[in-house]
């Protein structure tokens, strides 16, 4: 089973605009690690938004 292409580009573009790196960065990351850093970026955002 692959992963769905829309989650990836979401995810993609998700960390691109708020960690700033770039695409190849991102898509060599694992599947894994990519989804740690949007949670861990989603709860940084949250906090500075102050609903966290």
């Amino acid at each position: 089973m692959t992963y769905a292409a829309e989650a990836i580009h979401a995810e993609t573009a998700y960390l691109a605009f708020h960690l700033h790196w770039n695409l190849s960065d991102l898509l060599e990351l694992e599947h894994h690690d990519r989804r740690r850093y949007v949670r861990e970026t989603a709860a940084l955002v949250e906090r500075a938004e102050g609903n966290g």
